[in-house]
């Protein structure tokens, strides 16, 4: 007992958990009292039990689990929560409960099943029931079997889902327990209850007694339909019903009514599983049905015939299918063989349904055709083909084929027809057979009832009878008026024995309700037609009844009839029954009137109205008037009274005071009484008399506009216009138009005879009164506001100047809407039942005018040729086929709706592998639609949801086209078809990112505009709710934003039960959402106000045709693809996202072959799908030692999207030549393809790594170059690796840098270092760090060296993850086994050591003994060598910092991100160039001085700086080396070492630089202020030097921040932006007047300013400001400095990259470029003065890299000629200014033989040698003696050949070189490159090397310093010189040769700059033109050069003191010099001590 007491403590819900089961007893005892006592079922109590209540019902206690299981019947019972534990719960009462031997526990479980599914949780229990019957225990079975059976009986089949069950049904009836047997049965019987005969298909195969005993119960059954009695929560109202009429005490007839409501029809069908029978097809089956022999073809029919008899087949492609058997029954001979295709035909539309609607077109005329057969097995069977393919489809889509047939010359066929047509109209509803279709059948069924044949009669009289007993007889009537009565009665009396499909035998159509009995019994027709009619009764006539029943519209185009005998207006809709007899009213004889007129007015009145004098007439009108005024409505005799006006004289009265009261009496008994066609008839020829009266008129127009309110307008415009334009007065005839015009604007357009005034339009258009055609073109813009653009086509073909005219009135009224009528006739409008009519001619209306255009029949035009021709394997062969389709329909202009085998044909271009062909199909099909109007209607199916296929398509401007198209075709048809049957919803089940999201976009624009919508819609909410949970945000945006619209149409009840089937997570996700668009969901449109019909309707069409017309054009605009694409042709293949379906037509197999098109697609946020499904572990990580298979099939499937089939197949193939042919075409896609490659790249460097694992070199070898190539690219692309690029592919490449051949790690080497500029560095040195681990040495060693390039060229910074770590790790190599590594590792340190100094001991730590004297060794030996990583940085690294720096600057491919940020970045990386190029980081206080001197400076025109002579041996270097500012007013520079001086200022300056580019316009301004006044002091300038770029990138900056925020930004005073700009403007240009400083700009910030100012100048927006002109002729100013004082060669190189991106750029402006191309043409001019002071060899590059980009082809397809002929002048010039001598400046160019620059250079050196004689003594002043050219030719080249055989010889090669040597010497033009071109590089490069080494010797320039040992010089010096360039004669970075006297002029230059007076100088010229300015790569820098520099210094020296001496005399140099040299040094020395004295 102890025990217990110590559980009785515990709360409730822990006793429930207790080990004991007393314990547990007891808790769930409590539990229930608890339960049953909480009265609010959200109390927070409940949540407590919701883990609980699972382990109440699996308790291993019997005892417990009785009393658990009623605990949990009372909390499902009451709680709110219970549903969330439905599904756990209801298993475990399946599994744990069933199985009890304790009935009591069965029941409970039972109750508790069944209470789950009240609370509406009847899905998920059903699921846990079904999933029970798989259970092993036969009691669990039973018990789920009573279960189920137990629910249906008290739910019903409403709640519970019986489809899942019968599935399950027959496998139950095959147990081996006889329980489960019996039970199964019971179940069935409660089935059979419920749906009856359905149940019977799914059972036929059960076993027969089974059957037969099941039959027995059945036939026991109670024939009254069951009820439901149990109800859901939701459903209290119908409880509340129900327990009322139980309580009444019984249903008898109480129930009646609901209980058709109760049960709902269930189609058997709907219970059947699909079959798929296309791959059971034989495999021949396609040769078999062509077989020449016809027991081959009937075997294959018979196969087929198999297949089709399974009654519910799964939906595929069967268009061959169905187009073979066409063509048995339309062709073949054995009449046999056409039945049996008739059968299969059948079966196949009986098992698809719905589904083979697309293919009934093509059909049925066949069938209709074949009908000509006699045999009744033949006719039979076609009949039954025919009616089965009618359920599949509508009537209103084979309307065209039915009516093309009827006037067939052959009887049996009109015969079969028209029992067709009656059979056919039997399975419609009044709402189906709306009188549009009526009556073109009516038509020609009339003409059949007077056939000669007798069967043709009957079977016309049958179907006309069938049409009167379904629309009723008022639908039909009017089509009866000519059809005399004994016809019509007999059609009366057919109709009294019609048999409806539903079986109602009774009444006419005029009643409404008749089509509910008609649905009821749906499956009398094998289920579809009844499930069909149901659905358009309930979608048609339900909401239209609501559509208010005044209208005003007369009669629309269905009813009008020439009006001459007044009887045509019987279909007219205004007046309906009381009104109809009076539209009849029969013309009065003359006596009658005057009786009748003489009753109702004065006497003497109609004696006066004849008299001769007017006055007494006037008299007469002014009695007739008043007494008409007074007249009672109903007393009116109208016709009498007009007839008394019209009486002599009539309408020829003379005097206009008796005119103008007649026509105004006219209009008063018009209004007033009730006014017949016959009244008006009488008067109206006189109006239109007196219409064009200038006093009369007026009154003429009121009377014309009463008459046309009273018999309306369409009848009175129609009879007025004849009568104008059948007489000759063109007054008369302009104000009929005019008074039309204004007509239409009032009464709106509804039911006018447009064709009928087209014709007079035409006629007055051609008139010669030209106020006769004014009017008619006024008309014709008011038609407009109606009909829309299609009007015009009707006066195409007028004269181009009236066409003009009518263009410019359409243009005016373009985009307005039609005015809302103001007049209608709504007097005699008596409201009839006729209001679903009304808005189903709605629809009608606005297609008005398009049905009356002629219509050509091009169906002869489509022949099997243009076919086939359309179906061809080459691209260019269907492109013609198409071209020709599109003329077709072009000439034809509107067509009918018969286009033969077009259809498939364009269908199957819609998968076409070329995508330009597939926009141009979409172009097609947008014609077609125009041209076939609403008949297009009948194509949707098969053609429309193609193009819906396509909105999936990767490339965005194929998907525009596709929008454009279904837009075009959606005007045309309305959206019911597209939304009928599960097409739409089989394409949004697609799991395709963009055709789910434009599929949704659509949907979303076009439901919110539909009344009503077919109830298939609702089969897209599975797929919708899935899209809400899509992967790609897109689609859940689109789907989010679509949802309130189908719950619009849809309701939130019908939406929210869809979501049962989603799981629990998923579900509550999307039932918020749904409460969300609940409260956002729109109203549906209101029916249109029937009086503004037609004016809301037309009007609503003409605006979303112009809409979509400009659609086309911007979409046909978009895709206009740009000459690059073009040629490729499109798109890739198709690939499997896009695909859809698969058309297995023999033309598409052989597709794949077709290589045309892109070879990358861009799938937009594919490559973001990929890296985040690589996140988050959706794949394979790409990580692995060795490629297994899973990672290439992988990849393969991530390329199918985006990378062309034939190219995939060539990527993944087994043979690796079809690797390297893969490597080739990409190499040739890349530069057409840069985006694509980008988009792909991922994808592409993974499968680069794959071919570092083969061990074919070729590949390996091509993979290299591809990569060298691509990433040059992505460099000039600005791109960045993504981290998962990254990843995934340098650690492979890092493998390679190990290979044992040097051509490969070699390559390997060059992309490393290519892949800094798209990848950090330091994320670099990770990679290659993990490398050094490898157990390869040479990888170690490799990756050792290029760890030593990163640090040499980025710093310490690189040093990941801290140099301290990094260098520890390096360090561990020193010990390393294998010699390569270790000195690898030493260099790297020694590396390190250069730029960080000492500090790097502390970094490294503690190191073995051993290891740090190899390392101090290796210090001390570096320290005494010239550094070689000097001139390794001198060629690379400018280039990679230029390149990082851009990158940074552009983040093209990065977010944009605000400006402020975007300058922090701009800020860091001009930090990092300038500390980069200036060779010292901001840490450099350790760095040794040597490396501090700044040739550039010195060199430059900045003046003079620390200036330091070679020979001052005796002063401390460091001392000299202080920075000096030597104080001549003159010199503006400052050293780079201002900084250290001067912190405070930089700093100062730095923080100024930074305010210029803020945001804020104030604080902008005051920043340039304080600059400006720096640069406008000359002394104080100086300051600014070292700053320029920073000030430069600032400045643009803040220039292209006014351009794109504060110019868009309206608030802003415009004012503030021009003085913005005139500070800008005015500090540029003080900067560029020192040139001093303007020559400091670098290359790339002098592009990105020219970009700047010309964008600026550019700008229209500023034309518009007051002060524009100014500013714009200031930047004009502006530009023009730039050009003249920046350092021209950075200024022509950035000039050069400017105009090669802005042709590049396609959103570029071609006045930009051209601007950039009047800038060169500028400096092209400049070019004489400048040439000198150039370095060519850069410009060369730059111009190499353009010509490149641009080569000669590409820049010939420029629209303007401007880019080659600016390329052609600059490099003329150059060739004209520097001769040959041009050809030895493409040093800088890797590999010439690649260069069109080359040749092209050559040829201009041709071409003017040519002109002007080869001048070879370039000594002789007059230009020397001339050579002939012609006659040495031969005998040169056989010396060349001669001296190149003895260097090729081993003996020889001395003299050869030699020999070449005097030859070149000789003729320094003369041309080698022939000789050098074939030979291999190593050869070429030894021939140069050689001829070097001789022109050293010859010319005594000294000798090549040894690499390792310390020339003399430098120890003099203390400054090391290069020693890995071959020869210290290469002084210029770029290996230009350069002779002596350039360093005697530098030299002087310098001794002049230092105060050291120069001999002899007077005579120089200017300084500038001598001096060569430094050629640095690509932006200018300074440090890098030094060494090379000084080393020309000092041989420049020594040529100017001619001192030829060995290096030991050259060690004692400084002694030995002239005295000349040594004085000059001596004032040095003393003008060194007095800066010195004057710093301190």
């Amino acid at each position: 007992m102890a025990d217990d007491s110590e559980w009785m403590k515990l709360p409730i819900d822990q006793k429930c958990e207790h080990k004991l089961w007393k314990a547990r007893l007891n808790g769930y005892e409590e539990a229930l009292k608890l339960f049953e006592k909480i009265d609010d079922e959200k109390s927070p109590e409940w949540s407590k039990y919701l883990g609980l209540i699972k382990k109440f019902v699996v308790d291993s206690n019997a005892v417990a689990q009785l009393k658990g299981l009623e605990a949990v019947l009372a909390y499902v019972e009451n709680a709110h929560v219970a549903g969330k534990t439905t599904g756990e719960v209801v298993s475990g009462v399946v599994n744990k409960v069933f199985n009890q031997p304790k009935a009591r526990a069965k029941e409970l479980g039972m109750d508790i099943c069944i209470m789950f599914i009240e609370i509406e949780k009847g899905e998920v229990v059903q699921e846990e029931l079904l999933k029970g019957l798989d259970n092993k225990n036969p009691k669990i079975i039973v018990a789920c079997i009573e279960t189920l059976r137990r629910a249906l009986s008290e739910y019903g089949s409403k709640i519970i889902s019986l489809k899942p069950i019968i599935k399950v049904l027959p496998k139950l009836f095959e147990s081996r327990e006889k329980a489960v047997r019996d039970e199964a049965k019971l179940l069935a019987v409660e089935i059979y209850r419920w749906i009856r005969d359905a149940l019977r298909p799914p059972l036929q195969n059960i076993n027969s007694v089974q059957l037969k005993e099941l039959e027995e119960e059945w036939v026991k059954l109670p024939p009254s339909a069951p009820k439901q009695t149990r109800f859901l929560r939701s459903q209290q109202e119908m409880k509340a019903k129900f327990e009322q009429q139980q309580a009444a005490g019984g249903d008898a007839d109480g129930g009646g009514d609901d209980g058709d409501e109760g049960v709902p029809q269930v189609d058997a069908y709907e219970l059947l599983e699909a079959v798929e029978i296309l791959s059971k097809l034989p495999k021949d089956f396609y040769d078999k049905i062509e077989a020449k022999k016809w027991q081959e073809r009937k075997e294959a029919l018979e196969a087929v015939e198999v297949l089709v008899k399974n009654p519910k087949l799964e939906a595929g492609d069967y268009a061959d299918l169905v187009k073979a058997l066409k063509k048995v029954v339309g062709k073949d001979t054995n009449v046999m063989l056409v039945a049996l295709a008739a059968k299969c035909l059948a079966g196949l539309a009986t098992g698809l349904r719905k589904k083979f609607g697309q293919y009934a077109g093509h059909v049925v005329p066949t069938i209709l055709e074949k009908f000509k057969e006699k045999k009744p097995q033949v006719v039979q069977a076609l009949q039954e083909a025919i009616d089965a393919i009618f359920l599949t489809t509508t009537l209103v889509n084979l309307s065209e084929d039915i009516l093309a047939v009827m006037d067939n010359k052959n009887p049996t066929i009109k015969q079969q027809t028209s029992l067709f047509i009656a059979r056919s109209f039997r399975h419609c509803t009044p709402a189906t057979l709306t009188k549009s279709l009526l009556k073109p059948f009516c038509a020609a069924l009339l003409k059949h009832i007077n056939d000669s044949a007798p069967e043709v009669r009957d079977a016309a009289f049958e179907a006309l009878a069938t049409a009167l007993k379904v629309a009723g007889e008022k639908a039909v009537n009017p089509f009866l008026a000519d059809v005399d009565k004994l016809k019509l009665d007999r059609i009366k009396d057919c109709a009294e024995k019609v048999e409806l499909a539903g079986g109602g035998k009774a009444g006419r159509g005029t009643d409404r309700k008749e089509s509910k009995p008609v649905s009821g019994k749906a499956p009398v027709l094998s289920g579809a037609a009844g499930d069909k009619d149901t659905k358009e009764n309930v979608v048609k006539s339900g909401p239209l009844k609501k559509a208010p029943s005044a209208k005003a519209g007369g009669p629309l185009k269905k009813g009008k009839q020439a009006a001459a005998g007044g009887v045509g207006s019987a279909g007219s809709k205004g007046k309906k029954g009381a009104d109809m007899k009076e539209i009849f009213e029969p013309e009065l004889s003359i006596e009658v009137c005057e009786e009748k007129a003489s009753a109702v007015l004065p006497a003497s009145c109609i004696q006066q109205l004849d008299s001769s004098n007017w006055k007494e007439r006037l008299a007469c009108m002014e009695e007739f008037q008043k007494a008409v005024e007074l007249m009672d409505k109903t007393e009116m005799p109208c016709q009498a009274l007009v007839r008394m006006l019209a009486k002599k004289p009539g309408w020829k009265e003379t005097n206009f005071q008796v005119m103008q009261i007649k026509l105004h009496i006219v209009a008063l008994v018009a209004q007033k009484g009730t006014f017949s066609k016959t009244s008006a008839q009488i008067v109206l020829d006189g109006l239109v008399d007196k219409i064009g009266d200038v006093k009369c008129g007026n009154n003429a127009k009121e009377a014309l506009t009463a008459i046309a309110e009273t018999c309306q307008l369409p009848w009175t415009a129609e009879q007025v216009m004849s009568m104008a334009f059948s007489q000759k007065n063109p007054k008369n005839q302009s104000e009929t138009l005019n008074w039309l015009s204004n007509a239409i604007k009032e009464f709106g357009f509804s039911g006018l005879n447009v064709k009928a005034f087209i014709s007079n339009v035409k006629t007055a258009l051609a008139a010669t009164n030209p106020a006769v055609r004014t009017s008619a073109i006024t008309l014709l813009g008011v038609l407009y506001l109606y009909v829309g653009p299609s009007l015009r086509m009707f006066f195409e073909d007028e004269k181009p100047a009236l066409l003009s005219q009518i263009d410019a009135e359409f243009e005016k009224v373009q985009g307005h809407t039609a005015p809302a009528p103001t007049r209608a006739s709504f007097r005699h409008t008596v409201g009839t039942g006729d209001d679903g009519e009304e808005g189903e001619d709605q629809e009608e209306a606005g297609n008005d005018v398009v049905d009356l255009l002629p219509r050509a029949d091009i169906s002869d035009k489509i022949t099997s040729e243009l076919v086939s021709k359309i179906g061809d394997k080459n691209w260019k062969i269907r492109k013609e086929g198409l071209d020709e389709v599109a003329s077709i329909i072009n000439e034809a202009k509107f067509i009918q709706p018969n286009i033969g085998e077009l259809a498939p044909a364009l269908k199957s271009r819609l998968n076409d592998s070329n995508k330009i062909l597939v926009q141009q199909t979409l172009s097609i099909l947008q014609q077609l639609a125009v041209a076939m109007g609403p008949n297009i209607k009948q194509h949707v199916k098969n053609l429309g949801i193609s193009i819906i296929t396509i909105l999936g398509d990767s490339k965005s401007n194929v998907r525009a086209a596709s929008l454009t198209t279904i837009n075009a075709w959606t005007e045309q048809t309305g959206m019911k078809e597209w939304l009928e049957g599960e097409d739409l919803s089989e394409e949004l089940k697609k799991e395709n990112p963009f055709l789910r999201q434009e599929l949704l976009g659509w949907l979303a624009e076009k439901l919110p505009t539909l009344r009503t919508v077919p109830s298939d819609l609702f089969f897209c909410v599975p797929h919708l709710y899935s899209c809400l949970e899509d992967r790609n945000g897109d689609v859940r945006k689109k789907a989010q934003d679509a949802l309130p619209f189908f719950m619009m149409h849809l309701g939130f009840e019908k939406m929210a039960k869809a979501t049962g089937k989603l799981k629990p997570a998923s579900k509550d996700q999307v039932l918020t959402m749904l409460e969300k668009a609940k409260a956002n969901m729109p109203a549906k449109p209101a029916p249109p106000k029937t009086c503004s019909r037609a004016s809301g309707a037309a009007p609503a069409k003409c605006h979303s045709a112009s809409g979509s017309g400009e659609d086309f054009m911007a979409s046909s605009a978009d895709t206009k693809p740009d000459p690059k694409k073009a040629k490729a042709g499109g798109t890739a293949p198709k690939t499997k996202g896009i695909q859809g379906k698969k058309v297995p037509s023999k033309s598409n197999l052989k597709e794949d072959d077709d290589r045309s098109g892109p070879v990358f697609v861009i799938v937009p946020g594919g490559k973001e799908q990929r890296m985040k499904e690589e996140k988050g572990l959706k794949v394979l990580k790409w990580n692995f030692t060795t490629p297994r298979d899973e990672y290439i099939e992988q990849l393969k499937t991530q390329m199918s999207t985006c990378i062309a089939k034939w190219l995939q197949d060539e990527m993944f193939h087994s043979d690796f030549q079809h690797h390297n042919k893969a490597i080739a075409v990409m190499v040739e896609h890349l530069e057409s393809e840069k985006d694509g490659v980008i988009s792909c790249l991922d994808l592409i460097l993974k499968w680069l790594t794959l071919r570092f694992f083969d061990t074919n070199t070729s590949v390996l070898m091509k993979a290299l170059e591809y990569l060298k190539l691509l990433f040059t690219m992505l460099n000039q692309e600005e791109y960045h690796l993504t981290e998962n690029e990254a990843n995934s592919f340098i650690p492979y490449l890092v493998l390679k840098v190990g290979e044992p051949k040097d051509v490969i790690r070699r390559d390997v080497r060059a992309i490393l270092n290519r892949m800094c500029l798209v990848c950090p560095a330091s994320k670099m040195f990770t990679f290659i760090m993990e490398g050094t681990k490898s157990k390869n040495s040479k990888q170690r060693a490799e990756c050792l060296e290029e760890l030593g390039c990163l640090v040499e060229s980025y710093g310490m910074n690189v040093c990941q993850p801290t140099p301290s770590k990094a260098l520890k790790e390096m360090a561990v190599h020193i010990g390393d086994r294998d010699n390569t590594v270790r000195n690898a590792a030493l260099n790297t340190i020694v590396t390190v050591y250069n730029v960080h100094g000492d500090q790097v001991f502390k970094l490294i730590g503690n190191l073995s003994e051993k290891d740090m004297s190899m390392l101090e060794e290796r210090i001390k030996r570096s320290a005494k060598r010239p550094n070689a990583a000097l001139a390794r940085q001198v060629e690379e690294k400018p280039q990679r910092i230029q390149s990082v720096s851009a990158n940074i600057n552009m983040l093209r491919k990065g977010p944009v991100e605000d400006m402020s940020s975007k300058l922090k970045i701009m800020y860091r990386t001009y930090r990092i160039q300038a500390r980069n190029m200036s060779g010292h980081s901001e840490s450099t206080h350790t760095v040794p001085r040597e490396f501090q001197l700044d040739l550039d400076e010195i060199e430059n025109d900045n003046g003079t700086v620390r200036c330091e002579m070679p020979a001052l041996v005796q002063h401390k270097l460091d001392d000299i080396l202080e920075p000096v500012l030597i104080p001549e007013p003159k010199i503006l520079a400052v050293s780079p070492h201002f900084d250290d001086m001067h912190s405070n200022t930089a700093s100062t300056i730095n923080f100024v630089i930074s305010q210029v580019a803020s945001g804020d316009i104030n604080t902008s301004i005051q920043a340039l202020a304080q600059i400006d006044e720096v640069l406008r002091q000359e002394d104080k300038a100086e300051a600014m030097s070292g700053h320029i770029d920073q000030f430069l990138i600032a400045t643009f900056m803040q220039l292209r921040l006014i351009y794109n925020t504060h110019m868009a930004d309206e608030k802003l005073d415009k004012d503030e932006i021009v003085k913005l700009y005139s500070c800008i403007i005015g500090n540029m240009i003080s900067l560029f007047q020192i040139e001093s400083l303007a020559r400091e700009a670098s290359a790339g910030v002098l592009k990105d300013l020219m970009h700047g100012l010309i964008t600026l100048m550019l700008d229209s927006r500023i034309e518009d400001l007051e002060e524009g002109q100014q500013v714009i002729r200031s930047v004009n100013l502006l530009v023009v400095k730039v050009l003249e004082k920046s350092d021209q060669t950075n200024i022509l190189s950035a000039l050069l990259v400017l105009l090669q991106d802005s042709l590049l750029a396609t959103a570029s402006s071609p006045k930009f470029s051209e601007l950039v191309m009047k800038c060169l043409w500028r400096m092209v001019r400049l070019l004489p003065e400048t040439i000198n002071t150039i370095n060519l060899d850069r410009i060369m590059l730059d111009i190499h890299i353009f010509m490149k980009v641009f080569p000669k082809e590409k820049l010939k397809q420029c629209k303007s000629e401007f880019p080659i002929r600016t390329l052609k002048t600059l490099i003329h010039t150059l060739c004209k200014l520097k001769g040959p001598k041009i050809l030895d400046h493409l040093t800088m160019i890797d590999n010439k033989n690649e260069s069109e620059l080359e040749a092209h250079l050559c040829r201009v050196m041709k071409h003017s040698l040519d002109q002007t004689g080869s001048k070879t003594d370039k000594g002789t002043e007059k230009g020397a003696s001339r050579i002939d050219e012609k006659s040495p030719k031969a005998k040169v080249n056989d010396i060349l050949a001669e001296i190149f055989k003895k260097i090729g010889s081993k003996e020889n090669t001395k003299e050869g070189l030699a020999e070449l040597y005097e030859y070149k010497k000789k003729y320094s033009d003369a041309d080698i490159e022939p000789f050098l071109k074939n030979s291999s590089q190593f050869f070429q490069s030894y021939v140069e090397r050689g001829l070097r080494l001789i022109e050293l010797e010859r010319e005594g320039k000294g000798r090549i310093p040894s690499s390792t040992g310390v020339s003399p010089q430098m120890e003099v010096t203390c400054i090391p010189a290069p020693t890995n360039t071959v020869s210290s004669s290469i002084g210029n970075s770029n290996g230009e040769e350069v002779g002596p006297s350039v360093y005697l002029e530098r030299l002087k230059i310098l001794r002049q700059r230092c105060g050291l007076d120069n001999a002899k100088q007077e005579d120089r010229p200017p300084l500038t033109s001598q001096l060569s300015k430094p050629s640095v790569p690509t932006v200018a820098s300074s440090t890098d050069m030094l060494h090379s520099k000084l080393s020309q210094l000092r041989e420049s020296r020594e040529q100017y003191q001619h001192i030829d001496m060995d290096s030991n005399q050259t060690h004692s140099s400084g002694t030995t010099t002239s005295s000349s040299t040594a004085s000059n040094i001596d004032d040095l020395k003393k003008r060194l001590e007095r800066i010195k004295s004057s710093r301190k």
